[in-house]
């Protein structure tokens, strides 16, 4: 083999090396382009399915705001407020006035009912005459945790039953929770998705 046969040869070598290392990052952008696309189609659903609940969730009035003046607290704490579902659907999220919004939350309890002070999101209050109960649950709005690790407290706003998650810093302090927001609730609380008063006239 001459000299200008080898060097020919070297050439050919160098340039189908060159052509895969253009090739292979030809793909590779094909693959990161391709996989913004899909991240940028699926953040683009999961939006459109947002707007959507919100449109569906138009009729629920503003949330109510505290009074200006309650009586001392029976309850307080602070942890996180984990979302919002129709009541006894832990998948149907509500979204409409940020209660779709996870955050730090300061629960406070008094006669006149729950007061969520929330943080970067909007807080809410909930008036005794609208409580409707609380339980210990593992589940709400698509968080799971461990059996009985959410307080979840009933409320009826604009005719609709609403479930809030909870989970306090000090879980421990969940069953003093449940029984106060029931003591508040009385016969309004629901049990097992019917009321008091309706268990009592099913008795009867």
């Amino acid at each position: 083999m001459t000299p200008l046969t080898l060097l020919a040869a070297g050439t050919a070598q160098a340039a189908e090396k060159h052509s895969a290392k253009v090739t292979d990052w030809t793909d590779r952008i094909g693959w990161i382009v391709g996989l913004a696309l899909f991240v940028g189609l699926v953040y683009w659903l999961m939006r459109q399915g947002w707007q959507w609940r919100r449109t569906l969730q138009g009729g629920l009035p503003a949330l109510p705001q505290p009074p200006e003046e309650t009586s001392g607290p029976l309850l307080e704490s602070e942890g996180r407020y984990h979302g919002s579902t129709t009541a006894g659907q832990w998948l149907d999220r509500i979204v409409a006035h940020g209660l779709g919004v996870r955050s730090k939350v300061r629960l406070t309890l008094t006669e006149e009912g729950l007061d969520a002070d929330r943080t970067g999101a909007p807080g809410f209050f909930v008036p005794a005459a609208a409580l409707r109960g609380a339980r210990l649950d593992k589940g709400i709005a698509g968080k799971v945790l461990t059996e009985g690790g959410l307080l979840i407290v009933t409320w009826e706003h604009g005719g609709t039953l609403i479930d809030s998650g909870f989970r306090a810093d000090r879980a421990a302090d969940h069953p003093a929770w449940v029984a106060e927001v029931n003591r508040l609730s009385g016969d309004s609380a629901v049990v097992f998705g019917t009321t008091k008063e309706q268990t009592k006239e099913g008795a009867q």
